[in-house]
């Protein structure tokens, strides 16, 4: 996408049916090219009257949200929460057979959590946790730790200063036409797409940024 204004809805890095059985065809495109494509088009809107912003990236502009003109402050953290978010949910699964090769994070989980299936436990708990909408992450936090956590609505971690390595949707917009209300379904059929591989080199890219 567009470093910054105006921002643009990324294509997918994968067909929209390349994740069945596991996310349907139709989910994915509506939840691309429609409710992602909204908080593009009202992060844009927002923006549209303030040219001293449109130089800034949105991480940028989700990290300064509180220093913000206050009239666009809320639509900014919503909509520019969306976009990061969704891009961010949507480039970390993949139909790949490299998707389970988790590298040196591989370690680094067993060494936090035990073992894939505590971490997994530990990980659908959380996300199960989630009161509504919002997301589950695994972050390495400011102090080189790994840890599970979770964000209500479109509040992101950078925030935080909590480095995002992989996330789960819990909207029901990202699961009610194949799973319907059924959470814990979705949940498990995330774990079967998403892609460790690219967790892998943003968690050595935390990493290395955590040691700067």
């Amino acid at each position: 996408m567009n470093e910054h204004y105006p921002f643009v809805n990324p294509p997918l890095p994968y067909a929209y049916d390349a994740l069945e059985p596991f996310i349907d065809k139709k989910t994915m495109e509506l939840h691309h090219d429609r409710h992602l494509q909204t908080y593009v088009n009202n992060l844009n809107n927002t923006l549209k009257d303030y040219p001293q912003l449109h130089s800034s990236t949105l991480e940028q502009l989700l990290y300064n949200a509180d220093k913000l003109p206050t009239a666009i402050q809320k639509s900014v953290k919503n909509n520019g929460g969306g976009v990061y978010n969704h891009i961010f949910f949507f480039n970390g699964l993949s139909n790949s057979d490299t998707r389970s090769q988790a590298g040196s994070l591989y370690t680094a989980i067993i060494g936090q959590f035990g073992s894939v299936d505590r971490f997994y436990e530990e990980f659908k708990k959380q996300a199960l946790s989630v009161f509504g909408s919002g997301y589950a992450w695994l972050v390495l936090d400011e102090n080189g730790i790994l840890k599970i956590v979770t964000s209500a609505n479109q509040d992101t971690p950078i925030v935080k200063n909590e480095c995002p390595i992989a996330t789960i949707d819990v909207w029901e917009h990202a699961y009610y036409l194949k799973h319907y209300n059924d959470r814990s379904a979705y949940i498990d059929d995330w774990f079967r797409v998403a892609n460790w591989e690219r967790a892998n080199k943003l968690y050595e890219k935390c990493l290395s940024d955590n040691l700067r």
